[in-house]
């Protein structure tokens, strides 16, 4: 740090988390860190300059106890974080320092968040699917290696589970890194997701990224860049595949939305900062496959107020390969995971990239489901008597499908007592195939309720029968020996 008269300056103005400086001669550049108040523990990241001697800056700390006139000075660097294999089963916050309580980093390299997206010349162009051991995902919205997927729902629905499930299931299935990073996560759900990985042993292979909800709006808001330049680390450096999980990608355009009511601009729709697009493209465009590695994101989405047509929700569409719809419905009614067959979707999902079988398979459980569906109200008025004999059969084999999608998580195992299951793209495909061809009509549908590949529903239809034969038994025994 350098300090020195042209190199400091006065504190003009303190709005919350936004700070006004007066230098005398030479002005930070955009996205310097600043630093004031006593032991320098009040940093600021420049954001604007409003004219030769002016600059307005966004406090990633609470500014309490700062004044006008106090000395503010220039440390001539962004913000850097640490990065590198020392950072897998660790936690950290936006300024890159460990907050699990261990011993802290020592000699690691350090990188500036502020990194510009990998060129359009160095990007892979090759499509590959990323599985992911989850049924409704593989085969209704395949991910995209390299690509960007959202987990679209309200509170409540889900989206937390299926990600820490995700994690699992790349550690296990791609040996891979995951990166998990937090946007004004509440520090119980930090707490416990850092326990369950370091429970189910995935938590030396993952790195986790917090910016707590009680943080202030710009350390929220820079959170996203502090995880993904780790991640970028892993993919340029190591040549690894990255899971980058994003949780929850709303409450970064909420914290951008704080900072530009603080900063004076003019709200757009809803409230919503002018510059929404902009910023989520910054931190969007980073996450992408190069042709050694690639960074494979999914970003849970809050909705607010289950509306889709809300601005935060439309922007964050725009960056999105896949779409994992989940449904307060089908959550009600206990299927988990709650994925909305119907409204959930993939830019993967075409015969070229997953194969005729695949593009075939997804497009008849979806059109069954339509159906069943649409019947739903005849149903509900008339009953199922009234329905044509093609009818009932369409809505017996949706009803087998919605039951076979769902799936045991590894991570709910203490919570439902049901050992989870892992399925692989080839067994969840036959399983559907089997269903579609009527080769379980007349077996009760409950028996394909939360199992992993369809095997697992044959041995519970096969010990079931032999329950009855022996009961069966059992009777004519009792009856001949009266």
């Amino acid at each position: 740090m350098t300090d020195g008269i042209i190199h400091s300056g006065t504190v003009a103005s303190v709005r919350g988390g936004v700070v006004d400086a007066y230098f005398v001669r030479e002005l930070p550049k955009i996205n310097n860190l600043l630093v004031a108040g006593k032991k320098d523990q009040i940093i600021i990241e420049v954001a604007l300059h409003l004219d030769n001697q002016h600059l307005r800056g966004i406090a990633l700390t609470p500014t309490q106890g700062l004044g006008r006139g106090d000395i503010i000075r220039d440390t001539h660097r962004p913000l850097r974080v640490p990065v590198g294999k020392m950072t897998l089963g660790r936690m950290f916050d936006v300024f890159g320092n460990t907050i699990d309580g261990l011993e802290t980093l020592e000699d690691t390299e350090l990188r500036s968040i502020h990194q510009r997206p990998v060129k359009l010349a160095e990007h892979s162009t090759k499509s590959e699917i990323f599985t992911t051991g989850i049924k409704a995902i593989d085969i209704l919205a395949p991910l995209e290696r390299g690509g960007k997927a959202g987990l679209f729902g309200g509170a409540g629905v889900g989206k937390t589970v299926i990600i820490t499930e995700l994690i699992h299931n790349v550690v296990k299935q791609h040996e891979g890194v995951s990166l998990f990073c937090g946007i004004g996560e509440r520090c119980r759900e930090g707490e416990e997701l850092y326990r369950q990985m370091k429970e189910a042993g995935v938590l030396d292979h993952s790195t986790l990224v917090f910016g707590q909800m009680n943080e202030p709006p710009g350390a929220r808001f820079r959170v996203g860049h502090t995880a993904l330049t780790m991640a970028e680390y892993f993919r340029d450096t190591f040549k690894q595949d990255v899971l980058l999980l994003i949780d929850n990608i709303f409450r970064f355009i909420q914290a951008g939305m704080e900072i530009s009511g603080l900063m004076g601009m003019l709200p757009s729709r809803l409230g919503y900062q002018p510059t929404m697009a902009s910023e989520l493209a910054e931190l969007e465009e980073r996450i992408t496959n190069t042709r050694s590695g690639a960074i494979t994101s999914i970003q849970a989405v809050y909705v607010p107020a289950d509306d889709f047509t809300d601005p935060s929700a439309v922007h964050t569409f725009s960056h999105l390969s896949a779409s994992i719809v989940l449904s307060r419905k089908r959550a009600a009614e206990g299927l988990y995971p709650a994925v909305n067959p119907l409204e959930s979707d993939s830019k993967m999902l075409n015969p070229l990239v997953v194969g005729e079988r695949h593009y075939r398979i997804a497009r008849e459980v979806r059109k069954t489901l339509a159906v069943y569906e649409d019947l739903k109200d005849i149903i509900a008025m008339l009953g199922m008597e009234e329905l044509s004999r093609d009818d009932r059969r369409v809505v017996f084999r949706a009803r087998q499908l919605e039951r076979f999608l769902t799936q045991p998580f590894f991570s709910t195992e203490q919570f439902t007592g049901l050992p989870g299951k892992m399925v692989n793209l080839v067994a969840a495909l036959d399983g559907c195939e089997q269903i579609l061809n009527d080769e379980f009509l007349g077996t009760p549908e409950n028996l394909l309720y939360m199992t992993g590949p369809i095997k697992d529903a044959e041995d519970k239809i096969r010990q079931r029968h032999e329950g009855e034969e022996i009961k069966l038994y059992e009777q004519d025994v009792m009856l001949n020996e009266a």
